[in-house]
């Protein structure tokens, strides 16, 4: 008989405690995806995969060890108890390491709230296939279009436990589902590619393959004949599909482990002004149907909303148990983890708050400067936050764009980038990071 995800829990801490932990927690994963992937009409790739996965991490002491496995018999759970057990035996002590009280956790949690789980059945093979297949056709309606690199639709859901040996026991239910498909237009050296895709925790609120196909296709013609653009300080409009990385680089400036190491290039700007004054970060853990809620964290932490920037200024950091008894601050029940790693801090979902322009007004009030939509590779310094990307996009002349762009690198820096951004108002809501388009005034360019 199959044991389930919190059964499994209850035999790794039992095992961890014959073998000798002083304390211990567990972590299942119980789950199945599914995958399809077509090519000029017919499928090109399909493929499933079922498991379980476990991971348990042992105390002896302030000494730790973490191990792994995908194997559920018997033997293999008190192998891996006896396997931590001998490892933290010969780990560092480290003062900081150690479960929660049990007056930190949490007491009652609610998951039919945050709709995690999507109840609809699973779809079948046939079904996303038929999904793909649709915006891969939609795509090819544009005359533009010379192929598509790739349509594809996939679905997975899993089964989530944590247990510990303070008392801690709980899990949720977690799907997700998406559609994708990858333009390209032109021919030769003058191909250029693009794409457009969806990604939900519920089947039915998926865009419609058509509107991702023929969107995918626009945004690939849009890109031929693209230039590079000329060198020096304009304005830049980071697209909402990017602009979600420049609060990347800040959550991982007020990271926990980032601080207490001394590498984030905010290290010392607690309290000090970071973002313009009218705008706000705020972290919401509890938003339905968003794919980083969570009713607690992986040490068994309530969580609960939090203000990351209050009008510009800096109020806290992202913090675990670890990170902050090292930084003399409680836990912001913000402790992730997989099965073969202990927990780190981790950021929920965020959203900064928005404008009153629309994108159009932006580009429009922008003058000259380039529109920014996809980026490659990056050089980002996590002392200083100097800020160097490839970028292509759209470089924009008067108010109005004149033309795609290619080739180039926009160079800043964070600190002083993030203070001076304007916010448009096309957030997508239902995203984990709800980040609108950000225009930063007097980058540097390095084009023709």
């Amino acid at each position: 008989m199959t044991l389930s995800p919190e059964k499994l829990t209850e035999r790794l801490l039992q095992a961890a405690l014959d073998a000798g932990a002083d304390a211990a927690d567990a972590m299942a994963l119980q789950g199945a995806s599914l995958s399809i992937e077509v090519r000029a009409g017919t499928l090109e790739h399909a493929e499933r995969s079922e498991g379980v996965d476990l991971g348990l991490r042992v105390f002896i002491g302030h000494k730790s060890a973490t191990v792994s496995a995908s194997d559920v018999r018997p033997e293999t759970l008190s192998d891996m108890a006896v396997r931590a057990v001998a490892m933290a035996r010969e780990a560092p002590e480290d003062e900081f390491s150690g479960l929660a009280s049990r007056d930190q956790l949490v007491r009652d949690f609610d998951t039919a709230s945050l709709e995690l789980h999507d109840p609809a059945p699973e779809p079948s093979p046939a079904q996303l296939q038929e999904d793909a297949a649709r915006a891969e056709a939609a795509a090819l309606e544009n005359n533009g279009v010379s192929q598509v690199q790739s349509a594809s639709a996939g679905y997975s859901a899993r089964q989530v436990h944590l247990a510990a040996t303070n008392g801690f026991s709980g899990g949720y239910t977690r799907t997700g589902c998406g559609l994708s498909c990858v333009a390209i237009a032109g021919t030769g050296a003058g191909m250029e590619r693009d794409y457009d895709g969806d990604s939900r925790t519920f089947q039915a609120d998926l865009r419609g393959p058509e509107e991702i196909g023929k969107r995918a296709a626009e945004r690939a013609v849009e890109r031929l004949d693209a230039r590079k653009p000329p060198t020096g300080r304009f304005n830049v409009l980071f697209d909402e599909r990017v602009s979600a990385s420049l609060i990347g680089h800040l959550l991982m400036a007020v990271n926990g482990s980032s601080v207490a190491r001394g590498g984030s290039w905010l290290r010392d700007a607690m309290g000090e002004a970071i973002l313009p004054d009218h705008l706000s970060l705020i972290e919401d853990p509890h938003r339905p149907r968003a794919s980083s809620s969570r009713p607690f964290d992986a040490e068994g932490l309530p969580t609960k909303a939090r203000t990351i920037v209050e009008n510009g200024v800096l109020t806290g950091w992202t913090l675990d148990l670890a990170t902050g008894r090292k930084l003399g601050m409680p836990s912001t029940a913000n402790a992730g983890r997989g099965t073969s790693s202990a927990p780190s801090p981790s950021s929920w979902n965020v959203a900064l708050t928005q404008g009153t322009a629309t994108r159009e007004d932006l580009i429009r009030d922008m003058g000259t400067g380039l529109l920014v939509t996809s980026m490659i590779g990056s050089t980002i310094n996590p002392n200083t936050g100097d800020y160097s990307r490839g970028a292509a996009g759209f470089w924009v002349e008067n108010g109005q764009i004149a033309g795609a762009i290619n080739e180039c690198t926009i160079a800043g820096n964070l600190r002083d980038m993030l203070r001076s951004i304007v916010p448009a108002n096309d957030a997508r809501a239902h995203l984990s990071r709800v980040v609108p388009s950000l225009l930063v005034p007097g980058m540097t360019l390095a084009g023709n």
